[in-house]
């Protein structure tokens, strides 16, 4: 099997019909503090007055792994109202926890998504009972998502625009989330990050927009490489495929850079292969739904390039399971699929991991 092969596409619009989102909450802008707050679901319909209304995602962290931030987003693309994400600029969870920075990339793929992006700070946490050195429960300054909620209601251009503005200002952000971390430390009696370290990060990555761009997609890029280079015993290559670097270039120039779990050429046709995996049971609803925003991109894939040469690309969402679903389920992806146009492949994993 080769190592990974690299694919270049583009996408000139989006169209997608999500089958599956849940019924999502409306929220009163009184309610907001309630919304924000950790332990609220993530994906709600906020209601502004008698007739303004806004799809809003509340992201947990910067970092597109590990809280699968996608499938809040998938759950508001069925909405017809405005779609906000609020999300943290960056999160230190202590010296003893993770420090996690928002990417350009993340930024791009909303703006390709209609999504409009409000980079925020936490102003509130409280400390761990289990490490001496890690904080939880953090919570975003409320006043600044209002006032960045107000100017989207009145905003007449798209999420792109917005969110370009919001990253010429990024730097400012950050400098706001280091100050209330600092202060966060003191009275929390937690050691986080090294202040210089995350300082001079910020200075490198936000002082400029094209330097964020640069260094942001530098860093995608290394974690594309390292999943590459990398098979975990539960993905379940097949012996003909491999895995792939995937650049996407809209048609304003941006380039998004994914990762594809399985690529299998046949002929013309190359299968652009999302793969959701369980050695237990089946996926869960919140993965599938992360692979589900991938199958909103892949299915909108205009152009295909490998070596230069045009391919169709065959959108395929791949389920390996250990414990068969509830039938409707299935039902439902199938018809996702159907609508939307992708391949729904089923794998039962027979090999008892």
């Amino acid at each position: 099997m080769e190592e990974s092969i690299e694919l270049q596409a583009k996408i000139e619009r989006i169209i997608y019909k999500p089958t599956m989102c849940n019924n999502l909450k409306i929220v009163e802008l009184n309610e907001l503090s309630s919304a924000l707050a950790p332990g609220y679901m993530r994906s709600f319909i906020l209601k502004i007055g008698e007739q303004s209304l806004l799809s809003v995602s509340k992201w947990v962290g910067p970092k597109r792994s590990r809280t699968y931030p996608y499938a809040s987003i998938y759950n508001i693309l069925c909405t017809t109202y405005k779609k906000v994400a609020i999300i943290p600029v960056i999160k230190d969870e202590g010296a003893d926890g993770e420090l996690d920075y928002l990417q350009w990339d993340t930024v791009s793929l909303l703006s390709l998504l209609g999504v409009y992006v409000i980079p925020t700070y936490y102003v509130d946490a409280e400390k761990s009972s289990k490490r001496e050195n890690k904080i939880t429960n953090q919570k975003f300054d409320e006043s600044c998502v209002k006032e960045e909620i107000e100017k989207i209601l009145s905003y007449q251009s798209e999420p792109l625009h917005w969110n370009l503005e919001k990253m010429n200002k990024i730097y400012d952000i950050a400098i706001k989330a280091l100050e209330s971390y600092g202060m966060l430390s003191k009275r929390l009696g937690v050691e986080l990050h090294s202040k210089e370290e995350v300082l001079e990060r910020i200075k490198k990555l936000y002082a400029k927009i094209e330097k964020f761009k640069e260094l942001s997609r530098k860093a995608v890029r290394a974690a594309q490489d390292r999943e590459t280079k990398t098979t975990q015993s539960k993905e379940m290559l097949d012996n003909n495929t491999t895995k792939a670097k995937l650049t996407i270039e809209n048609l304003v120039g941006g380039l998004y850079h994914f990762t594809c779990d399985e690529v299998k050429i046949e002929g013309n046709k190359i299968y652009l292969i999302e793969a959701k995996n369980s050695n237990s049971g089946f996926p869960s609803l919140s993965d599938i739904k992360d692979g589900l925003v991938k199958m909103a991109l892949y299915t909108n894939i205009s152009e295909l390039y490998y070596n230069c040469k045009n391919y169709t690309p065959v959108p395929t969402l791949k389920l390996t399971y250990a414990k068969s679903p509830k039938p409707i389920l299935i039902e439902k992806l199938k018809t996702e699929a159907r609508i939307n146009r992708f391949q729904l492949e089923l794998v039962e994993n027979n090999r008892g991991d």
